[in-house]
């Protein structure tokens, strides 16, 4: 099994105790955020502060004038809560210093700043209601800027390897404000219907592929409405002819984005490895973005969320590993292991709250997504964490 543990450049630069505290959990590599979306973190073992109120989305490799000039869509620089220049570079080399290699983990189109600057390029639900922190991937500026942001984390982070969050559509949940929508009863068919993207741009895809936008509008509308207890069986129900046509365009969508940004950076770190947080559920949204296309997905590892109830975690894992195993050894990325058709599966675990401070649990826990067919372990979170927890974390790992 190989161990990763993910941390902000917050939690290492300024303390030089937890490269060390890190190593000797006895992970694998560590994953450092080289993009990120506002976050209030605790910082319970920094010796300088307790929080970090990092109040908007930013970039924490250097933001270069010259990459960025004539863009639409620039990434802040997180000034307000770091002095360092390169958070990230800093942090990484520390890291290094340690013997850890480290992957830049890269949040995507989840960026509030950006989206309430520009509304015309954020998703929009079938009641018009804007999502600003959701960037739709199907306007060609977002595209530009994903890109852009990948690139220049490529070329000044000088990664070991890339992990790719939010690399498609992001939906009705994750909006990083004070979450007050579970009253709603909202069943999660309806949770997907609300992420369905009605902007400018979606609304002239939906049309360019004959659906009709009105009636789309209204069944989605309808199944969003209905009562509690009697919600759509399904998102397929709910659109009933029209589900096949949006289904296509949904997963074309990520795919959009997704093949042209790997080719992108195969081509620029040829042997890099590189991950997604990824969902086979062809109408996931949010910072598992769907991996449910017609063709392959040119990536070494597939990272499945592991934060809801592990039953439902490993069946989401088994359905990672379906969706890779028709993926042939002539596809774009090599298979990792001699024999195995398809890319690794990882479980993105989380050690917090209300998971246990228990190690023997969380190894239980690890155990039962290995079962589900997981070759890696991704533990949140390194830095957010107490020094029980931390030290549970460590006994998973040597578990």
């Amino acid at each position: 099994m190989t161990n990763v543990i993910y941390v902000y450049p917050w939690d290492i630069v300024g303390d030089p105790r937890a490269p060390a505290r890190l190593r000797s959990l006895g992970v694998d590599s560590v994953a450092l955020a080289a993009t990120y979306h506002a976050t209030r973190a605790a910082t319970p073992l920094h010796p300088a502060h307790r929080l970090v109120d990092a109040r908007y989305a930013a970039c924490y490799v250097p933001v270069r004038e010259e990459a960025w000039k004539d863009a639409r869509l620039v990434p802040a620089v997180p000034a307000e809560w770091t002095a360092s220049a390169d958070p990230f570079g800093e942090a990484a080399a520390a890291l290094r210093a340690e013997g850890l290699p480290v992957h830049a983990w890269t949040v995507l189109t989840h960026n509030s700043l950006l989206g309430s600057a520009d509304p015309g390029l954020v998703v929009v639900n079938a009641f018009g209601e804007p999502y600003p922190y959701a960037l739709c991937p199907a306007s060609q500026e977002v595209r530009d800027y994903c890109h852009t942001l990948v690139g220049e984390i490529v070329e000044l982070g000088e990664p070991d390897g890339l992990i790719l969050e939010a690399c498609g559509a992001l939906g009705l949940r994750h909006a990083g404000l004070h979450e007050k929508t579970d009253g709603a009863d909202w069943s999660p068919v309806q949770i997907a219907l609300l992420s369905l993207c009605f902007c400018r741009t979606c609304r002239t895809r939906y049309e360019s592929a004959g659906v009709d936008v009105s009636e789309l509008t209204s069944r989605v509308r309808a199944g969003v409405d209905r009562a509690s207890g009697s919600a759509p069986a399904s998102v397929e129900e709910a659109l009933g002819d029209l589900a096949q046509a949006v289904r296509t365009l949904r997963t074309g969508l990520a795919r959009e984005l997704r093949d042209p940004l790997t080719a992108r950076i195969r081509s620029a770190r040829p042997g890099m490895p590189l991950a997604l947080h990824a969902d086979a559920d062809p109408w996931a949204t949010g910072s598992f973005a769907t991996v449910s296309t017609s063709g392959t997905v040119d990536a070494d590892l597939l990272i499945g969320n592991c934060w809801n109830d592990p039953e439902a975690d490993m069946a989401g894992l088994r359905a990672l590993r379906r969706l890779g195993e028709p993926n042939r050894p002539d596809a774009p990325y090599r298979p990792a292991e001699p024999g195995r058709l398809g890319p690794r599966i990882g479980a993105y675990v989380l050690a917090l709250p209300p998971r246990p401070a228990d190690g023997a649990a969380l190894s239980r826990l690890a155990g039962g997504y290995r079962a589900a067919g997981a070759d890696e372990i991704h533990w949140y979170h390194g830095g957010l964490v107490s020094a029980a927890r931390l030290k549970a974390i460590g006994q998973a790992v040597r578990e």
